[in-house]
């Protein structure tokens, strides 16, 4: 059993847990996320000397501010565009639950209160900069949904045991691996109110790559338009970085 199946009985059993009818999960965008992420769990292989980094499983308070945060700004029905990301980075969605938004960002542009370490993400700081020009998050998120190929997140353990970020392809053997994972993934995206016109790739290399052939197969979406991925233009263009915002806007809302 894969793809809607498994995602059904998960939330079944949430509900059941919980005493939540399963109809008032689905009630609105911003519940269908949430439950959807605390459905999360990936029981495949994974290679040697990586490990899988579930933020809604291992931390209370990602569980927490991502609930405030999608109903704050998803508490609707209202459609939306799709931006995928490549999978969740510790500093980020790791330590919030939500994309692209570290702690920082979350208490000083959502505001949404957080007790934990004040994080710092690179790509947030570029993502919130884009939003803020776009009109602040309340009219951004009423427009778009930021999500990932890969709905969890990897790290890679090094003898010592530091651990460091590592992408779904940055090798092949994990990209075989969490191939099914991540296809279920995007067809329970698509079971939101999410456009099937276009879906915007952050990222032109390897992501953009990936999904586009993904996307050959199974038609998920009429177009796929890759972004530069924020981390690029901060640590590379970083002097570019009103220029990348301005290609943003333009891309996104042509």
């Amino acid at each position: 059993m894969r793809g809607i199946g498994l995602f059904e009985v998960r939330l079944l059993r949430m509900g059941l847990i919980l005493g939540i009818k399963s109809e008032s999960i689905m009630s609105t965008f911003a519940e269908h996320v949430i439950a959807y992420n605390n459905a999360l769990h990936y029981e495949g292989e994974l290679p040697k000397g990586i490990r899988i980094m579930n933020p809604f499983k291992e931390s209370s308070d990602a569980n927490a501010l991502s609930a405030v945060f999608y109903r704050k700004f998803y508490n609707d029905n209202h459609p939306r565009k799709l931006i995928l990301g490549i999978n969740p980075g510790r500093f980020g969605a790791g330590a919030t639950g939500i994309p692209f938004t570290d702690p920082k960002r979350l208490v000083e542009f959502c505001e949404i209160p957080c007790t934990g370490k004040v994080l710092h993400e690179p790509s947030s700081v570029f993502i919130y900069d884009m939003i803020n020009a776009y009109g602040g998050p309340r009219a951004f998120y009423s427009h778009f949904y930021i999500h990932s190929v890969c709905p969890l997140g990897f790290v890679s353990v090094d003898d010592q045991g530091k651990e460091t970020n590592y992408n779904y392809y940055d090798s092949k053997e994990l990209q075989h691996d969490v191939l099914d994972f991540i296809i279920d993934n995007i067809q329970n995206q698509l079971k939101l109110d999410i456009s099937k016109e276009v879906c915007f790739c952050l990222g032109t290399g390897q992501n953009a790559s990936f999904l586009m052939k993904l996307n050959e197969r199974y038609q998920f979406f009429k177009r796929i338009v890759p972004l530069d991925h924020p981390r690029f233009v901060m640590q590379y263009k970083s002097k570019s970085k009103q220029e990348y915002i301005d290609k943003y806007l333009r891309l996104l809302m042509a």
